[in-house]
């Protein structure tokens, strides 16, 4: 069986997480793309949910990047006091509200996302998919890091970007903007560090279930 490498028809194998998760929104609560910008820079090294606890507020004190381009760092601060690094975190959502100030004014490609504070390709990907704008890469978080792996698509490895670059030269580029996601929601669901084999939809394709589980 051919389950690893760049010869492996993989828009045809992964055809099933595809169909179960397209078009499904991120799992961040947002209802504008301002908002989604916001919270994907608060949610590094943190969770969706607590990011989802804490943005009702948030953006009922501040509705658009211009109304946090008028507040202070202090003001602003203590609305984000319960994320990680939430110090840091403000100080580059009050510099991206400065220099955007609009939010029609959010860029939505690549390079230019990546250009702001605590924008890395990741957070980008997630952007353009959630904007329904081409991708220009493949979300590369956690869950993908270590499902893509297990599944057999690449390698292991740890660094998000390598990740990405490594799932680029093997899925073809008509599938990226779903990919990425549908791999996530996977992870979370279903290929869990402990992983639920019996209810997995890609048994007869993965890697990890037929040289470790089987063979147990």
């Amino acid at each position: 069986m051919d389950l690893f490498g760049e010869n492996a028809d993989w828009e045809i194998k992964l055809k099933p997480i595809l169909k179960k998760y397209k078009g499904k929104k991120h799992p961040l609560e947002y209802h504008s793309i301002y908002q989604l910008l916001v919270m994907v820079i608060l949610s590094a090294q943190d969770s969706d949910a607590n990011i989802n606890t804490i943005a009702p507020k948030l953006f009922e004190k501040y509705p658009t990047l211009k109304s946090i381009s008028q507040t202070d760092l202090e003001t602003f601060t203590s609305y984000v006091t319960k994320v990680r690094n939430h110090s840091t975190k403000a100080k580059w959502i009050l510099e991206i509200a400065k220099i955007i100030k609009n939010d029609t004014d959010i860029p939505l490609n690549m390079s230019d996302l990546t250009a702001l504070k605590g924008i890395g390709r990741k957070s980008a990907n997630v952007i353009l998919r959630e904007a329904n704008k081409p991708a220009e890469g493949i979300i590369a978080d956690l869950h993908v890091i270590r499902v893509a792996p297990r599944i057999g698509i690449i390698k292991e490895s740890k660094d998000g970007n390598k990740v990405e670059k490594d799932l680029m030269q093997v899925l073809p580029e008509n599938i990226w903007s779903e990919i990425g996601m549908a791999i996530s929601f996977h992870g979370r669901e279903i290929c869990r560090p402990k992983p639920k084999c019996p209810e997995c939809v890609l048994t007869d394709i993965c890697l990890y279930y037929n040289t470790v589980v089987i063979k147990n």
